[in-house]
């Protein structure tokens, strides 16, 4: 464990200051949609509503590598965005992956069915997330800093609604004087800044919407959230629908992908992607963007016909965030490619950017046959303990850490192995704080990994099927952040997985 680089957390506090602040957190968090449905079975109509798992305190982030992780996000945005955009160079990666991943060759076959007829939609919408540790070299424990990107997520990424709350937690907290008056000299407003991600996502959104343009046949416009069945993450969600709704005028329809057959037509000549709504016959509203927060795993596809489904709405005119292609570009598969020295420069050829992008890498090694993916399978197997691998899943629970490595992958095919990365353990810091679960607070050492949101919208070539590439970026912004925290024990930080609990920054120097 790296030593800590942070002073003593989280604030000793009395049970009577705990009781009042856990009072106080609870209710805020109730009142202003800081939410999420519990695990009980039954929830009759969605009437049960429990607080989020969230950190008691903003953990202390650096500064420097805050204000570090922000300023790359555009960069990136537009490195995937070029990737999604350059088919030839991605498809020789995915080309490697379908042999062996079931989920990615299904992708793969849907881009390639609609690349047959033509695609008619040339505005593609990203919204991304950037996620990081913070590495201090254990060799040079004084030295300043850094981040290491965890993982770049291409679809569904989640919390940006529950973000932006949990900032505006912690800091009402702080001003209405729950947390003690003795932790005055560290919990500052100044140093607890406010989360734009729910507001600048649905920006996003809105900014897709109206570059999509008017309906056809007089029909009025909408954005189609397709999501999952009994989704216990909806506040979050619906914190950017109604920022869609109050800040844009811009109407939201929620189905899941089973829903498609019933509640969604193909209109012949022009491909517009119409919702009918159940609830109001005779209306037809034409979909400028399918946002997906779901489809990002196998669980989600129950069926041929949702497959069927998937292909009907990257068929259509809705703009996609994400298109297929763009999902695919999210493999982990890719990230260990962009890794390999020269590979970021293709994509962002000015230097002084593409180092600022590597620089926040960790060591990353292929599984296959090559010469590096072979050395990277002796140390899987025979000294893991520094190593996490990892499949091409989006989502909690998926990852083999340390010693379980060797054993999984002797449990599966060796041919499968180069459908996983092994990607070297980022040891962050050590950092104490408080986490409240159903109205339990638990204290202990944590893991904070930051999440950095990000939005990019561009107009593909018409040599996309022959991989031409962008033809221009009509938005690329960093759109604010998410701290994840979990206990330090815990292998996997999903917080809808239920691993880890959503945290607020406290910066400092």
């Amino acid at each position: 464990m790296a030593a800590s680089i942070f002073p003593s957390y989280p604030p000793s506090i009395s049970s009577k200051q705990s009781s009042y602040l856990l009072k106080s957190f609870i209710d805020w968090s109730l009142f202003n949609g800081l939410s999420v449905r519990p695990l009980q079975a039954e929830n009759q109509n969605g009437a049960l509503a429990v607080h989020a798992p969230v950190t008691l305190f903003p953990s202390p982030f650096p500064r420097a590598c805050f204000e570090e992780a922000k300023a790359v996000q555009i960069w990136f945005n537009e490195l995937y965005a070029r990737i999604a955009a350059d088919e030839e160079w991605l498809l020789k990666i995915v080309d490697e992956l379908i042999e062996v991943d079931d989920f990615m060759a299904r992708l793969y076959k849907v881009h390639l069915d609609v690349k047959k007829e033509g695609f008619v939609q040339d505005l593609s919408l990203g919204i991304f997330r950037s996620d990081y540790l913070i590495h201090v070299d254990p060799l040079s424990p004084t030295s300043p800093p850094i981040i290491h990107q965890v993982e770049f997520n291409t679809i569904s990424v989640s919390f940006g609604g529950l973000a932006t709350r949990v900032s505006e937690l912690h800091r009402h907290l702080l001003r209405m004087g729950a947390y003690p008056s003795a932790t005055a000299n560290l919990l500052k407003q100044k140093n607890i800044p406010l989360d734009p991600s729910a507001k600048e996502i649905a920006n996003a959104l809105a900014a897709a919407h109206k570059a999509y343009g008017l309906g056809g046949s007089g029909r009025n416009t909408a954005i189609l959230f397709i999501i999952q069945d009994d989704e216990r993450n909806i506040f979050d969600q619906r914190l950017i629908e109604y920022n869609l709704l109050e800040n844009h005028d811009i109407q939201c329809y929620r189905i899941t992908i089973q829903q498609v057959p019933d509640l969604i037509t193909l209109d012949p000549v022009t491909y517009a992607l119409i919702y009918h709504p159940p609830h109001d016959d005779g209306v037809h509203m034409e979909i400028s963007t399918a946002y997906f927060r779901s489809c990002y795993g196998p669980e989600d596809f129950h069926s041929e016909t949702d497959w069927v489904s998937r292909t009907t709405i990257e068929r259509s005119k809705a703009i996609k965030c994400p298109s297929v292609i763009t999902q695919l570009a999210g493999a982990k598969k890719v990230q260990q490619v962009l890794a390999m020295e020269g590979t970021v420069e293709r994509f962002l050829p000015d230097t002084s950017i593409s180092t600022r992008v590597q620089n926040t890498f960790a060591a990353i090694y292929p599984l296959d046959t090559s010469s590096a993916g072979l050395a990277a399978r002796d140390l899987a197997l025979n000294n893991p303990e520094k190593y996490v691998l990892k499949p091409q899943r989006e989502g909690g629970g998926n990852n083999i850490y340390r010693s379980k490595i060797p054993d999984f992958l002797k449990s599966i095919p060796e041919s499968h192995w180069s459908s996983y990365i092994l990607m070297e353990l980022i040891e962050p810091p050590s950092l104490g704080n408080s986490i409240v679960r159903n109205g339990i607070i638990t204290t202990g050492e944590v893991i904070c990994e930051l999440g950095i949101f990000g939005a990019v919208l561009w107009r593909n070539g018409k040599g996309l099927e022959s991989g031409k590439g962008i033809k221009e970026i009509v938005v690329n912004e960093e759109t604010g952040w998410l701290l994840r925290t979990k206990g330090r024990d815990s292998e996997e930080g999903g917080v809808a997985a239920g691993f880890g609990s959503v945290d607020g920054i406290l910066l400092v120097d």
